[in-house]
């Protein structure tokens, strides 16, 4: 959400707070009655519909999930009760609403306060507009939706259209029975959610240009459309017109295109400033009446409005403050990896820059996406375009699903007969193994989507490549969606001669399986072979996705391999814990368990606030691994335990309690890469960074400072202009 291209939305969040602001307080009424109505009953009528749209569009791009958004704006509605609940007690509100329909209609519909209704009004909507998107096409969402919004504008602003026709007066007799206003989450916000939520899925861009002339023609027919129906007196409300859904497409594209820094903190003062203003305005008006300045502070509606205005972003500004407070101290881990996102970004651009331009990636996401986080990674990496996804297990899969992730996602695992059905429930992709497996997935009797996949040397899943009769077989399972065929290079990271040579016969063993399977009638669909390895050295084969795993995340398996295309990854993944104490001992004094490290002199000890439980190689103990505390380098001494390690700070002056040690990632000048810290340990980066304990929360951020720093050239050997082999050769 603090994206670069996301900036406009945010700075437009704060304006639709004023703007609100300005509908419930009239600044121009005292100037001219008829500038206030232009502002207030027309143009701010865009502030609304703004939050409903960028509440779609995150919602289509992953960044907020429903179960998310509804908690979280339940609380909100829920805080926002209590605060106002006093004034409703005060001027006897709640004795008006206080019957089972009463109460039902304020809750859902009205508002418990009269700005209140767009919380419920929110839930309501996303609702409906999630339940029409499992249901319908896209296009018939928005055609819904739109219906309903004409429903509403015959309530509202097109009321007296209403009123001339029976059958119609009858409909909205009935309907206000139930609700006060057809602005509602109902009827009026499904259309902009779904808006916002089309504008995310077409990902389209236009120019400045487009917007500007788009916008300024639709703003002056909405303020046209305005001025008519007041004028006609049709209105019942005006909170809805026809020319605000042109208005809302052209300028959310527009603010897509606004770029710059953003912060989070415009997000919550714009929503801390919504929630609070009327009870700024019920202040303003009470001391103005208190000490006699009512001609000043009331009837004076600019000096009213910049009153009112100042008192909300003051309370907002404090209360955020204090909700900082609360977060750093929540935020307070004994140990974290952080995700760099602009990392990912630069990598999948890496691996784009290689691929031909009709391969897709398919990006690795099991283990934790690597132990990177898998719904984070993937949240990201559908943003970027990625819309194929491989996990290990059907549970993986579940999860990314629940959480919003869009596109295929391959199990390329097993999955359990008693777990078939849920590949259905959840649009999952199964892997067949062998023919036997396939068989039993056929029995089923429910269509399931699997891709095939063809043992041509590895000798681990699938069924072999020269076993025509096996592989036909497969294919002529009649409940199995085979979407796609892949088999997997065993060798690829490695340029021995006769690694390269196998790896050869394993290309070549399956593009002739394929060939086969086409010339018997069966379509293979999509076909995949290369995985990262098989991306950075053979780069030419014709696939329809590459299974980009460990490189992905911007590192090797191993520092000692080598590729044969020059490509500059930037590492996603550092790993960070906190110094808890420092202390000093004395000559020859015994560390640690088993007392496998003893000091030479006096040394100074930092104990760090993570271990092996944390996926800290207990076999980096004594000396042979380091951290980074204030810009150098530590060496661990005694045995690594559980939840601690200790550090010799000897030659770090001023290390204290609270300072952060940087185990994988930068500090300062220096760098330990996940690759050094794997092989110090004795085992593969895929293994370490997977291993990181998933109680080590994930912080994710956008380090665009060390992005330079931290792409690292991978080992060449050659490059792609000296790179003169090709399947034939082979």
């Amino acid at each position: 959400m603090g994206e670069k291209r996301y900036a406009g939305l945010d700075y437009f969040r704060l304006i639709s707070a004023l703007l609100i602001v300005s509908i419930h307080t009239f600044p121009l009424l005292s100037i001219s009655p008829e500038a206030n109505f232009f502002l207030t009953h027309v143009l701010a009528r865009v502030a609304v519909p703004f939050f409903l749209m960028t509440t779609g569009f995150f919602l289509v791009l992953g960044k907020t999930t429903l179960n998310g958004f509804i908690k979280k704006t339940a609380l909100l509605y829920g805080a926002a009760i209590l605060l106002y609940l006093p004034v409703n007690i005060y001027t006897g509100a709640i004795k008006q609403q206080f019957s089972p329909a009463g109460i039902f209609k304020g809750l859902v519909f009205e508002g418990t306060f009269y700005h209140l209704w767009y919380l419920p009004a929110s839930i309501l909507g996303v609702i409906i507009v999630c339940g029409l998107y499992s249901k319908l096409k896209p296009r018939v969402v928005l055609g819904v939706t739109m219906l309903l919004y004409l429903l509403a504008l015959l309530g509202d602003s097109y009321y007296g259209i209403s009123e001339q026709f029976a059958f119609l007066n009858r409909f909205y007799n009935v309907l206000f029975i139930f609700f006060d206003h057809t602005r509602n989450g109902l009827l009026m916000t499904p259309v902009f959610i779904a808006l916002g939520g089309a504008i995310a899925a077409a990902g389209r861009q236009y120019s400045n240009k487009i917007c500007l002339t788009g916008l300024s023609v639709a703003a002056v027919l909405l303020l046209a459309e305005g001025s008519f129906l007041n004028r006609q007196g049709m209105q019942r409300h005006d909170s809805m017109y026809i020319m605000l859904l042109p208005v809302m497409f052209f300028l959310f594209h527009l603010l897509l295109n606004c770029r710059g820094k953003a912060e989070k903190k415009l997000r919550t003062l714009s929503m801390l400033i919504y929630i609070v203003h009327p009870m700024c305005i019920i202040v303003v008006r009470g001391f103005a009446k208190a000490v006699n300045l009512t001609e000043l502070l009331i009837d004076n509606s600019m000096l009213h409005f910049i009153a009112v205005l100042s008192i909300s972003i003051l309370c907002s500004v404090i209360v955020m403050t204090f909700l900082e407070k609360k977060d750093r101290g929540r935020k307070a881990d004994r140990a974290w990896v952080e995700i760099d996102l602009e990392g990912l970004e630069n990598n999948i651009g890496q691996f784009r820059k290689i691929l031909p331009e009709s391969c897709g990636i398919m990006a690795v996401v099991k283990a934790n996406a690597y132990g990177h986080g898998d719904v984070e990674i993937s949240r990201e990496l559908n943003n970027m375009g990625v819309n194929a996804f491989a996990v290990a297990t059907v549970k993986e899969g579940i999860r990314l699903r629940k959480n919003g992730i869009r596109g295929e996602i391959l199990i390329l695992g097993y999955t359990l007969p008693d777990e078939v059905s849920l590949l259905k429930q959840y649009d999952l992709t199964q892997t067949v193994v062998d023919l036997s497996y396939a068989r039993m997935l056929n029995s089923r009797n429910k269509k399931i989507k699997v891709h095939v996949k063809i043992d041509t040397g590895m000798h681990r899943l699938g069924e072999s490549f020269d076993n025509m009769d096996n592989l036909t077989g497969i294919f002529q399972c009649g409940n199995l969606l085979i979407r796609g065929t892949f088999s997997h290079l065993s060798a690829a990271d490695s340029l021995a001669p006769e690694d390269v040579k196998f790896t050869h016969f394993q290309i070549e063993r399956f593009y002739k399986t394929l060939d086969r399977l086409k010339e018997a009638g069966f379509n293979p669909g999509k076909i995949h072979l290369q995985s990262s390895y098989g991306v950075l050295n053979y780069p030419y084969l014709k696939c329809d996705y590459a299974r980009t795993g460990i490189a992905m995340y911007g590192v090797l398996s191993s520092r000692e391999h080598e590729t044969r295309v020059p490509v500059l990854l930037q590492p996603v993944l550092s790993m960070k814990a906190r110094v808890i104490l420092t202390k000093e001992i004395g000559e020859n004094e015994r560390i640690g368990y088993g007392h496998q490290c003893i000091s030479g002199k006096k040394t100074r000890l930092a104990v760090i606030s993570v271990g092996y439980a944390d996926g800290i190689p207990s076999n980096l103990s004594c000396g042979k691994g380091q951290v980074i505390i204030n810009g150098r380098k530590a060496g661990i001494v005694g045995r690594i335990c559980m939840d601690q390690l200790m550090v010799d700070v000897t030659d770090i002056p001023g290390t204290r309690q609270g300072d952060i040690a940087t185990l994988i990632g930068h500090d300062g000048n220096e760098f330990i890469s996940a690759e050094s810290v794997a092989a110090q340990a004795g085992t593969l980066t895929n293994e370490l960074l997977s291993r990181l304990g998933v109680r080590v929360p994930r912080n994710i951020i956008n380090n665009r400072t060390n992005a330079a720093k931290s792409r690292v050239p991978l080992n060449l050997k050659n490059t792609l202009s000296s790179w003169k082999f090709s399947i034939k050769s082979s």
